[in-house]
């Protein structure tokens, strides 16, 4: 299967270099990310990576396999999108602070006759964060384009992050260990 990574996130896209596949990315723009009220924790993200997954689906042909994701973060049941500005991204990171919350990212594997989906949680905690480092990281690092307001791989990660339970890499975007074992499930890759 010829693997298409339908994202725009820098970071997937290293990720998934890293299991040394052969991929293409395609980008899309303007997909609906919205979802449900209903919907809770690991619902959240898998119902979005579908969404997306539907959106690319038509373009697909027979010998490809689409990945799609998405990532949230959760606070004690509230979901921290991307800040939309300085402001907020501050108040994220400030909720954050010294507590534990949950990195949950969806993923779809998707050809033109099957559809996968499967969720990775990791729990996260941070330390106390002072109001300077987070002004400090906000204003050196922009986080706008980042569920919960950081990025783990960056200076905010080093210095606030001091327990992981789960996958680092699903923090960063893709559960590269979990994405390689359900390929190998699919039959999306060939046994070497």
């Amino acid at each position: 299967m010829h693997i298409i990574l339908a994202s725009n996130s820098p970071r997937r896209k290293e990720l998934l270099s890293g299991l040394e596949l052969d991929f293409e990315v395609r980008t899309m723009s303007g997909i609906d990310e919205s979802y449900p009220d209903t919907l809770s924790g690991e619902e959240i993200p898998v119902y979005i990576s579908q969404k997306k997954a539907d959106a690319y689906l038509p373009a697909l042909s027979e010998d490809e396999l689409l990945i799609t994701a998405d990532t949230i973060v959760c606070l004690d049941g509230r979901v921290l999108g991307k800040p939309h500005d300085r402001q907020q991204a501050i108040d994220m990171l400030a909720d954050l602070s010294g507590c534990t919350h949950q990195v949950i990212t969806g993923v779809t594997l998707a050809t033109i006759t099957m559809r996968r989906s499967f969720a990775s949680v990791s729990n996260v905690t941070f330390a106390k964060l002072t109001p300077s480092d987070i002004i400090h990281y906000v204003d050196c690092y922009r986080p706008y384009d980042k569920a919960g307001a950081y990025g783990i791989q960056e200076w905010i990660g080093y210095i606030g992050v001091s327990r992981i339970e789960g996958s680092y890499f699903n923090v960063m975007g893709l559960p590269v260990q979990r994405l390689y074992e359900e390929l190998k499930t699919i039959g999306g890759l060939y046994a070497g």
